[in-house]
């Protein structure tokens, strides 16, 4: 079912926007933290930023400069008609202004550097903490959505680093400047002048307040509209084979919908800020020139040249609050992805432990006593329940069991890809909990039903289940898989390059590729689910082939549908609704005639069928 995006994420109306105002004190706390975080992304080249505040103080300070040397021009040069010295104070003109113009592109370049390196260790941090992170929490978000906060955050952050720093500190530095030069000349205009900070500073308050949840409202919808544009992207296959285009097209509208509401109020609310600005600047502009004439005609001290220094810092002291008017809506949206990005960030790391068993060689003796697990605390019904089984180094266990009978949740508990509830799993006699993840990892080989490739050429994903590995161990586990022979045939052998999802290999090709992956590895421990299923009759007794060298002198323990898988396995453990209904060797469970017999003296080829 589409789920409706209106009917539990409603946009937010400027009615919303002034409803519980205690959680405004709790907004400005969290972004002084988001702040201070993104300050210690900058923190290391501390130096080079004090290079930039110093050399925006000194532009702000030459723009200040240039009006006054102008007014002096017009009082002492052009109105008197005396012209001795003017070369020279058009030639201090023009070098302050091309030393403003060199000044300020160099400070914009350091800051480029400081800002895209701080961008760079974020990113890397968030990608590596997400390596981090358990299979939970992956399946409880979605794809598109984490895919958003590693790329359109992160990108508004990069946007706000690169130029509003130096809008802010330019600005502070421009007003501060402004408003000292301007007493000296009148403290008359200059009160004057400062009768629209008020107008600006509730205007700016008025429209910030409603800006900063539009644009974190935004940046949500936006990750929602990315996990939905990737989830089908992904499931394009299945979208054509139930004709559900329209349907898929129906439910993308509501989410771009959803983003075009909330940055039409978020944009809009914030194209305000220019205007009032502009119209504040126009009124003050007026009032300088209006009153400084009449100073000026009534002889009160203020010549044309102090009304042409006043007019340009007039200017001067309200686009700098223009500007921090405009970079506010910029850093507000800024600090809502950069609050997504450090919610990732503040996750917490999979648990894991560092002690003498991280240089553990695992024999392969498995042990499940009365584990007891759900996904879910909020489940009522355990997926896998009081489980007790024993599998001894090298030998061959074949879960068997209807869909959702638990077969793939044991192997996952195994791999730790999640915590029991109760119970304990043991290999050779130690809690999986006291071995050290990547240890554990390291020396079993999980075999999927649908094998995931990556991007890059055959070789490369052989070797990812050991990056280094040479070239003969990859030729062999190639061989061993009984894939060498249909990738000798390819162009480039193990040099093809292949998408992650290339259409032109075959699921079989692709799982015998998977095969090879596990092979070069040399794992104490083999895990297969459904790893033959779906697919041809000759591939799979390629499959079967390579499988079979694969779990030679290898504790196995393999999801079966299939009664050849099944009939290979030392013991077999028959499984309904998370319960062992009937384990035990293969003679063993043969002569009890109970279930399993029932099962191989069936005319069913899939088990599934039989237990559903």
């Amino acid at each position: 079912m589409i789920k409706n995006v209106f009917s539990h994420d409603r946009i937010l109306t400027a009615e919303d926007l002034k409803r519980k105002p205690k959680k405004k004190v709790k907004r400005a706390e969290d972004w002084k933290q988001t702040l201070y975080r993104l300050w210690q992304l900058m923190e290391d080249r501390k130096w080079l930023l004090v290079a930039v505040i110093l050399l925006v103080i000194i532009t702000s300070l030459l723009s200040l400069i240039g009006p006054y040397i102008i007014g002096q021009i017009i009082d002492h040069k052009i109105i008197p008609q005396q012209f001795d010295g003017l070369l020279n104070q058009l030639l201090l003109l023009m070098s302050v202004y091309i030393a403003l113009s060199a000044l300020t592109y160099l400070a914009a370049y350091f800051m480029v550097d400081i800002a895209q390196k701080a961008i760079y260790r974020l990113r890397m941090q968030l990608f590596s903490h997400m390596q981090s992170l358990s299979i939970p929490f992956f399946d409880k978000r979605q794809h598109g959505e984490l895919m958003s906060r590693m790329t359109n955050d992160i990108e508004n952050i990069s946007k706000v680093l690169n130029s509003s720093f130096i809008q802010f500190t330019s600005s502070i530095v421009t007003l501060v400047g402004t408003i000292i030069v301007m007493l000296m000349l009148s403290p008359l205009l200059t009160v004057l002048t400062m009768l629209i900070i008020p107008l600006m500073f509730f205007a700016t308050r008025w429209i910030t307040r409603r800006t900063g949840p539009l644009y974190k409202k935004r940046q949500h919808a936006l990750g929602e509209m990315n996990a939905y544009i990737e989830e089908i992207i992904s499931g394009q296959q299945v979208v054509k084979v139930f004709s559900q285009e329209e349907a898929v097209i129906s439910g993308f509208e509501e989410k771009n919908r959803s983003v075009r509401e909330n940055g039409f109020w978020a944009i809009t609310y914030s194209s305000f800020i220019p205007k009032v600005m502009n119209l504040l600047n126009n009124i003050s502009f007026a009032v300088v020139a209006g009153v400084g004439g009449l100073l000026a005609l009534n002889g009160y001290g203020v010549t044309v040249g102090t009304i042409v220094i006043f007019a340009e810092y007039a200017r001067q002291f309200t686009r700098p609050l223009s500007d921090l008017a405009n970079q506010f809506n910029e850093v507000l949206s800024a600090l809502a992805g950069a609050e997504r990005v450090f919610s990732i960030l503040d996750e917490p790391a999979e648990p894991d432990i560092d002690n003498d068993n991280r240089s553990l060689q695992i024999n392969g003796s498995i042990t499940f006593n009365d584990v007891t697990f759900k996904y879910d605390e909020e489940q009522q019904k355990n997926v896998i329940n009081h489980v007790t089984f024993d599998v001894l180094p090298g030998e061959t266990v074949a879960l068997v069991g209807a869909t959702g009978a638990g077969k793939t949740t044991i192997v996952q508990l195994l791999n730790r890809f999640y915590d029991i509830n109760s119970g304990d799993i043991l290999i050779d006699g130690i809690s999986v909990r006291d071995i050290p993840r990547k240890t554990l990892r390291s020396q079993i080989a999980y075999v999927l039903q649908d094998p995931f490739l990556f991007d890059g050429t055959i070789a490369d994903n052989i070797k990812y289940g050991k990056l280094d590995a040479t070239d003969e161990e990859v030729i062999q586990a190639a061989k061993d898989a009984n894939a060498y022979d249909f990738i000798v045939r390819l162009d480039k052998g193990f040099d093809t390059v292949i998408a992650g999802e290339d259409s032109s290999l075959s699921q079989g090709e692709k799982q015998l590729l998977a095969i090879a992956r596990a092979l070069v590895l040399d794992p104490a421990i083999l895990l297969l689910d459904e790893a033959t299923s779906s697919i041809d009759t000759v591939t799979e007794m390629k499959l079967q082939q390579a499988i079979d060298r694969l779990m030679a002198g290898r504790t196995s323990i393999v999801i079966a549908h299939r009664l050849n898988t099944v009939k290979k396995a030392d013991k077999v453990i028959v499984l309904q609704q998370g319960e062992i209904i009937e384990q035990g060797y293969q003679e063993e469970l043969l002569e009890q005639r109970g279930i399993y017999y029932s099962m191989v003296n069936s005319a069913h080829a899939d088990f599934d069928e039989l237990l559903d």
